[in-house]
């Protein structure tokens, strides 16, 4: 799952908000790094990944991708995942998407200092340029993609592959929609059990 997922699947606290983002920014042991509820966020945004990596819906979304480019489906697939979310968030959630993400960039706004350095650079710019409600539009998911695969060390196969959303865009949005409600679930339950 990418950025948008992470947030929608965290409890509403602003320290699970910042610490389902910070998932992806912090590797390794937490050391006691974080406040518990940060803490917790983050070891269920490596949860998710797991379940999400190894789903049986998800690996038939990869499986949708073209062979030349399928070694780098999963990054794909979590930027499209995000698209339908963000293309259909009003039918997951009750706050606007607008809203929603505003918060959002309040909170890294306001936890600057706190950040990794990396989403400290990114912050500012997922902000001014609203990445993450742009994600509803094809044509983001096309820059990101873009964007992302600039920094590969072999042969950008990544450019243009927004062109596999286009091709399998009914089927990616069905996989899509089987798995939300899955995906909710298993997060739901993770959080029950840490809550006791």
């Amino acid at each position: 799952m990418n950025y948008l997922a992470h947030l929608y699947l965290s409890e509403p606290s602003e320290d699970a908000l910042l610490g389902s983002l910070l998932g992806d920014f912090v590797k390794g042991p937490l050391d006691g790094r974080y406040s518990g509820d940060i803490t917790r966020a983050i070891v269920l945004h490596r949860k998710i990944d797991t379940f999400t990596d190894a789903h049986p819906v998800v690996l038939q979304s990869k499986s949708r991708i073209s062979a030349q480019r399928r070694r780098y489906a999963g990054i794909m697939i979590d930027m499209f995942y995000d698209h339908f979310l963000a293309k259909y968030w009003h039918e997951f959630h009750a706050q606007p998407l607008g809203a929603f993400t505003a918060g959002i960039y309040a909170i890294l706004e306001q936890r600057h200092a706190m950040l990794p350095a990396r989403l400290q650079h990114m912050a500012p710019k997922m902000a001014q340029w609203h990445w993450l409600e742009s994600y509803a539009d094809v044509g983001s998911i096309r820059t990101a993609l873009d964007r992302m695969g600039q920094r590969l060390t072999r042969e950008n196969r990544l450019l243009d592959s927004a062109d596999e959303l286009v091709e399998h865009y009914v089927g990616l949005e069905l996989d899509f929609r089987e798995f939300l409600p899955l995906v909710r679930e298993f997060s739901r339950r993770h959080q029950l059990a840490t809550a006791e």
